[in-house]
């Protein structure tokens, strides 16, 4: 079952809104909007959670980052392999 539904007026720019259309597709600019209000609000709450973690472990670093970014890209290349070579 879909969530219930509410109908607002919102105020955007034209060429933004224009865009949004264009790209909106069968589902339309309802469907469309409500999917980038819906991501913009797990970045919100990601942003909260990374400020919280922050304040308890301090900052992570630019070395962190990319020795994670690294890590994953790796991973990825593993995942890859393994799938080529399933098929």
């Amino acid at each position: 079952m879909s969530e219930p539904t509410g109908k607002y007026s919102i105020t955007m720019p034209r060429d933004i809104a224009e865009a949004a259309k264009v790209r909106s597709g069968p589902s339309g600019l309802s469907a469309y909007v409500a999917a980038a209000v819906a991501r913009q609000i797990e970045r919100d709450n990601l942003n909260e959670l990374i400020t919280v973690a922050e304040a308890e472990h301090g900052p992570v670093t630019a070395e962190e980052i990319q020795a994670l970014r690294d890590q994953l890209a790796q991973e990825r290349r593993e995942q890859a392999k393994h799938g080529a070579s399933a098929a």
